[in-house]
């Protein structure tokens, strides 16, 4: 091998190296700003969740927040929020759910994205072990997972129940019942979305539509980026969600 060989592998050893550098760099920069993003949770209103803690206990865990009625029934939900959102910030607007006797359970998933969530459902059923029966359900982002766990464990549950959102997967043949609650004003999971993918759901879903709801309004954690303008009222807007939850799942 001459010298003028040797040089130019050595260069090219070098600019690979140098390539394998700037490619490692840029993943750690990207992750970083993943966490970084994934850890800007939107919090929990105060106002909200003090109601809520005024009409059913609320218990905070490290795997979510539990909401347990005065009166217990043996139902339960397991609700999984939208992406970066407070498990807290559902608290209020299920509130009036879990007073009438169903046990709900707001996941708190892996790095704040529902998505990413690959614990079993006994992950957050255990949190209530009085419950024999359980739905699943979320909202926004939330809902697409409960869809991915509702076609895994559909003889499993009692229903599957969405808010602002829709599934990627098939449940037309599941025999599993459904909830689909959409906001008239959602700005991101829009009523025409919702719409569209109607198919992926059995043919006897039900939906139904919250006059003036933005896609925010199924929580309490202030305004969404793209979202709708809040037109109804919060305390409305609970009642219709407590109205449509426990006529479905009653």
């Amino acid at each position: 091998m001459t010298a003028t060989t040797r040089a130019a592998r050595t260069r090219r050893r070098g600019r690979i190296r140098a390539a394998i550098t700037i490619v490692a760099i840029v993943v750690v920069v990207v992750a970083a700003g993943f966490l970084a993003y994934a850890a800007s949770v939107m919090m929990a209103e105060e106002e909200p969740l003090a109601h809520a803690e005024e009409v059913v206990a609320v218990t905070e865990t490290a795997e979510g927040v539990v909401l347990t009625p005065p009166d217990p029934g043996d139902e339960g939900l397991v609700f999984f929020a939208g992406a970066r959102v407070d498990p807290a910030a559902y608290a209020d607007k299920l509130s009036g759910v879990a007073a009438s006797g169903i046990t709900v359970v707001i996941a708190r998933p892996t790095l704040n994205f529902a998505i990413f969530e690959t614990r079993p459902l006994t992950t957050w059923e255990g949190l209530a072990p009085g419950v024999q029966r359980w739905a699943v359900g979320g909202h926004s982002l939330g809902g697409v997972k409960a869809c991915m766990y509702a076609a895994d464990h559909a003889d499993e549950l009692t229903g599957l129940v969405l808010f602002g959102s829709y599934c990627s997967v098939d449940l037309s043949a599941s025999g599993l019942a459904v909830l689909s609650v959409a906001g008239e004003n959602d700005g991101l999971s829009t009523p025409e979305k919702i719409a569209d993918a109607a198919p992926l759901l059995p043919a006897d879903a039900v939906f139904t539509t919250i006059p003036g709801a933005s896609h925010a309004q199924f929580g309490d954690y202030g305004i969404q980026p793209g979202d709708g303008p809040q037109e109804a009222d919060d305390t409305d807007v609970r009642d219709a969600i407590t109205d449509a939850v426990t006529s479905f799942l009653g």
